[in-house]
């Protein structure tokens, strides 16, 4: 039995303290109106299909969403989404979820040290950090930009190294948070939250439908 002294809480970004489907949808759309625009989509924005692999870099997101078409093509793609994403976040039409800012407050008073490991791109994180001010709690916001691989292992880990983190958690909606939790020996929160999928929480340590159940779990011994 392995014990979890939890000292650090590394939180997702998308689907886990940000509502990200607020501003999904209109930002999609714009992205595929531009593509129709060029002629180079015909049929309906697929939503749908983005839901389903939420939390996967943006790369993967473009290779998914446009397998037929050029780099270049995606480029663009993903250039305007980004923009379309951050000018909704600065115009107020996303949201955190509920409790995060009390939940993150009770974790700042109580000495945990709190990080952000993000799939996102850097910029994008930036804006919802700086709209909703996070950087009164977070320590430091980590993107997947910041390293070679698409692995968020590594980004974790390289907070892990970075801080000399020796015990904490990771606090996710998707199996790669999950993922990352446990190839750095974190205790795997997974968030039952949108764009959660049953069968990926089934491999986390713990499961919370609401942010504020953190409290319990930081000042409990935890065993698995």
């Amino acid at each position: 039995m392995e014990r979890f002294d939890l000292k650090a809480i590394i939180f997702d970004m998308d689907g886990t303290l940000f509502q990200t489907d607020k501003i999904l949808e209109l930002s999609l759309d714009d992205t595929f109106d531009f593509l129709r625009e060029r002629d180079e989509w015909h049929t309906l924005t697929p939503i749908d299909k983005y839901r389903e692999i939420m939390g996967v870099p943006l790369q993967v997101v473009w290779e998914t969403l446009l397998p037929l078409h050029s780099n270049q093509i995606r480029e663009k793609a993903n250039e305007i989404f980004l923009e379309r994403l951050i000018e909704n976040i600065r115009n107020g039409q996303g949201a955190l979820y509920p409790n995060v800012l009390e939940t993150l407050s009770f974790l700042k008073e109580n000495g945990y040290s709190i990080f952000i490991a993000s799939n996102g791109l850097t910029d994008y994180l930036k804006a919802i950090v700086t709209h909703y001010q996070l950087e009164d709690w977070v320590t430091e916001t980590f993107s997947i930009q910041q390293i070679d691989s698409l692995d968020k292992g590594e980004l974790v880990k390289g907070i892990v190294d970075k801080y000399g983190i020796t015990s904490g958690a990771v606090v996710g909606d998707r199996l790669s948070d999950i993922n990352a939790a446990k190839a750095n020996r974190l205790l795997a929160v997974g968030c039952n939250f949108d764009f959660a999928k049953e069968e990926e929480l089934a491999l986390a340590d713990l499961v919370i439908d609401d942010l504020m159940e953190l409290k319990k779990i930081v000042t409990d011994t935890v065993n698995i």
